[in-house]
């Protein structure tokens, strides 16, 4: 498959990662209706690729995303403009609706994704990070859940899915107020994996660990993102009723093979895409 073009992002793939980009830092990141849908385009490519092994996401320039574009908000009315109210508002429906896919591509792609935050992370940035399998940042980076400040309820992921990462009750004070936390308290939070002191150094981090992750076994690298995140939304007993379905086709693999004759001859394994 053909390594596509994007207007607002930029992708390369390079030992087993790709590296996804937004890339309007004049804007500081902010995500106009192409970048939403490319975006997805972007996940779905390095889903579909078997060489692409793990996705890190960072942003160009000074700042990671400054949330949804202000231009794009006020688009929405005459996006869906209709004379009839109720069918100008199902058409208000589907557009959220797929506003919401395209973030959720990131958790859809089977590969791990990682998230790597400098500057401000804001608004719809914080639904898009959320998404993403691990977060790491630089020191400088400053969070938000800001859609309350624009008279919105948040409506692309961060009221689902930073509740599952950090305490409830906080999660609902950051959603209440807008206010700013900084990366110190983000880590603190559980919200980031971990700081980096500058950019650079996260871009280094974050680089070594993806080359320890494209370093395993693939497949059940992508195993493992499955289970974790059915069992994230079901009960105990059915993700482990779903594990050993998973299992039962897949454990009996060449990648188990080559990981145990690997050891066994003291090598690095060597797996296939």
């Amino acid at each position: 498959m053909t390594q596509p073009t994007f207007s607002t992002l930029t992708i390369s793939l390079s030992e087993g990662i790709a590296d996804i980009r937004l890339n309007r830092p004049d804007k500081s990141n902010s995500m106009n209706d192409a970048m939403w849908h490319e975006i997805r385009s972007a996940f779905d490519w390095v889903d579909s690729m078997p060489e692409a092994r793990v996705a890190i996401l960072s942003g160009e320039g000074r700042n990671f995303c400054a949330g949804i574009d202000l231009s794009l908000l006020a688009s929405l009315g005459q996006q869906v403009a209709n004379p009839d109210g109720a069918r100008s508002r199902e058409a208000l429906r589907r557009l959220i609706i797929d506003l919401q896919d395209c973030l959720t591509a990131a958790e859809r792609c089977r590969k791990p994704v990682i998230a790597a935050i400098q500057g401000a992370c804001i608004g719809g940035a914080i639904d898009l990070v959320t998404a993403c399998d691990m977060r790491f940042a630089a020191a400088d980076a400053i969070f938000s859940v800001r859609e309350i400040d624009v008279g919105l309820v948040a409506d692309v992921g961060t009221l689902q899915r930073l509740p599952l990462l950090i305490p409830e009750g906080i999660a609902r004070e950051l959603a209440y107020t807008g206010r700013n936390f900084d990366a110190a308290e983000a880590e603190k939070l559980g919200l980031v994996n971990r700081i980096f002191a500058s950019r650079e150094a996260l871009t280094a981090g974050v680089r070594q660990l993806a080359q320890a992750i494209a370093a395993k076994s693939p497949l059940a690298m992508r195993g493992t993102k499955e289970v974790m995140n059915y069992s994230r939304d079901h009960s105990v007993a059915d993700g482990l009723n779903f594990v050993a379905t998973w299992n039962a086709a897949m454990l009996l693999s060449a990648d188990l093979k080559e990981s145990v004759t690997a050891q066994s001859e003291k090598r690095a394994p060597r797996f296939p895409d």
